[in-house]
């Protein structure tokens, strides 16, 4: 099981007793106020300053935040999904908690179980409470990564929180739990329940359409155009601020756009993701050059049979032949 909460970290049971103004804190034209909490707590995400909001799914994600909207945030790897959510909670000050539904996460983990305990010196049995159970009576926002991937069982579990009155029921403890008016539930996918269709999310799930038809609101979120990319890779590597760096990062975001542009026409079976972007301009510095960090970032990832093609986008972007190996770039 992945999640980032520390069971054991207790969250006051208290909601929102302040309002922020969409415009003011997003920079997005709207006249809404979002309701937020005066004081960050150990759960709040941190703030990170060189993040771009997509305007669509962050006014999507405020519903969800000022509305109780189930949220599911769909798109390609590497757009920063669950980073989004994280952030637009990390300016309300709201705790939230990430939870990934690999296939190692049971219906157990999620639910709770009962656990042999010591107490003054003697064995219990106790139940200790999983994640849901745990978020659901806190003001906490739980994020649901790679929904799309969960197993079967776990989804069933999951379903029932999607309804209106979103109850939990614990069985084994003839509980049912109401959640805290100050819960708020998202999730994010790779795809909108149609499986692993173009062979690039394998483990994907195909969900049934009542699963899916459960979340009030479905957003898309694409890679950001070229310019704001740039902006964010020279923000995490600030060596790139002159002139001549300023440059190759263009260059970089444009070979990740070919390959974009090659994975949608069925050209590629793999792209260039921000993160990866990034990953290529960090290895820059420590080769001193572009073309043997390019290789060791993404090109060895790619299908044997697709290199030419990736080669040809490298050499269209920096106007020179990509070496057949890093020890001739080297040289």
């Amino acid at each position: 099981m992945t999640t980032d909460m520390d069971m054991d970290t207790d969250i006051p049971p208290y909601g929102p007793d302040a309002e922020v103004a969409v415009k003011d804190v997003f920079g997005i034209d709207s006249h809404l106020t979002v309701p937020a909490f005066r004081e960050p707590s150990e759960q709040v995400p941190e703030v990170d300053d060189a993040y771009r909001f997509n305007a669509d799914v962050t006014l999507a994600l405020l519903a969800g935040f000022a509305r109780n909207r189930r949220v599911l945030v769909q798109g390609l790897h590497g757009t920063g999904k669950s980073t989004h959510i994280e952030q637009v909670a990390a300016r309300l000050n709201w705790p939230c908690v990430r939870v990934n539904l690999d296939g190692h996460l049971s219906r157990l983990d999620l639910i709770g179980k009962d656990a042999v305990v010591l107490r003054d010196g003697q064995q219990v049995t106790e139940f200790q409470e999983g994640v849901l159970p745990w978020a659901l009576q806190r003001p906490v926002a739980l994020i649901l990564d790679e929904y799309d991937a969960g197993r079967p069982d776990v989804m069933f579990v999951i379903q029932r929180m999607l309804e209106r009155d979103g109850r939990l029921t614990l069985m084994d403890q003839n509980r049912v739990l109401r959640p805290h008016p100050a819960f708020r539930l998202f999730a994010t996918a790779n795809t909108v329940g149609l499986g692993n269709l173009n062979g690039l999310y394998h483990g994907a799930q195909r969900l049934n359409h009542a699963q899916i038809d459960r979340w009030n609101i479905v957003a898309s979120l694409d890679y950001l155009p070229a310019e704001e990319e740039a902006a964010i890779v020279r923000s995490r590597v600030p060596s790139y601020e002159s002139d001549q760096g300023r440059a190759t990062v263009a260059a970089m975001v444009a070979v990740a756009e070919l390959t974009r542009h090659g994975f949608r026409a069925g050209d590629l079976s793999t792209l260039m993701s921000p993160r990866t972007v990034i990953t290529w301009a960090e290895n820059t510095e420590i080769f001193g050059d572009p073309a043997p960090a390019f290789r060791l970032s993404f090109l060895n990832k790619c299908d044997e049979a697709e290199r030419p093609l990736v080669a040809e986008y490298f050499q269209r972007c920096f106007d020179r032949e990509l070496p057949e190996s890093c020890a001739a770039a080297a040289t």
